[in-house]
């Protein structure tokens, strides 16, 4: 599998943190690209990311107007179809209602709750990175990894302490 793409969402910057985290920039500096579903707050997060690695984003609830970001993407990671969006919607009937919004993906990359997830039937991945900076009622600040490529997808959600939290696909 390729180098790894680094999975962020509701990173709320300047709100909830003044960057982003110390701990986050050795994963910058290796990911292939970076991916953001949502609630970045400002424009400057999206250029600061992308002196790392290239950027894929999406529009959060709480992004001002000149973020200016689709709601939805769909594109490949390596040959893996990924679809990404802010808010899923709650968690039940969450798989359901993604397969029907996005039919041909592999994996939905999603944010909004700032509660990680990451469950993988074998036919559609869902991965909720959590937040690095604003952790909520979690117990870490969270972001995902995940790697694609000869058909094949693995992901983790991390803690930005280092552990692994949850993890999915072939090791």
């Amino acid at each position: 599998m390729s180098s790894p793409v680094l999975v962020l969402a509701d990173t709320h910057i300047p709100r909830r943190a003044k960057g982003l985290p110390e701990a986050l920039v050795p994963h910058l500096e290796r990911a292939a690209q970076i991916l953001h579903a949502g609630d970045l707050l400002e424009k400057s997060v999206i250029e600061e990311l992308s002196r790392y690695a290239p950027v894929r984003a999406v529009k959060g609830n709480v992004d001002v107007p000149e973020v200016n970001l689709p709601e939805t993407l769909e594109f490949e990671v390596g040959d893996i179809p990924v679809a990404m969006v802010h808010d899923s919607g709650q968690g039940k009937g969450r798989r359901a209602r993604m397969r029907r919004r996005f039919p041909g993906a592999r994996v939905v990359v999603f944010g909004h709750s700032h509660i990680p997830l990451l469950e993988d039937d074998g036919e559609l991945m869902l991965f909720n990175p959590g937040s690095p900076t604003d952790r909520r009622r979690q117990p870490k600040h969270t972001f995902g990894l995940l790697w694609a490529g000869g058909g094949a997808v693995r992901a983790e959600v991390r803690t930005l302490g280092g552990g692994v939290l949850f993890e999915a696909g072939p090791s």
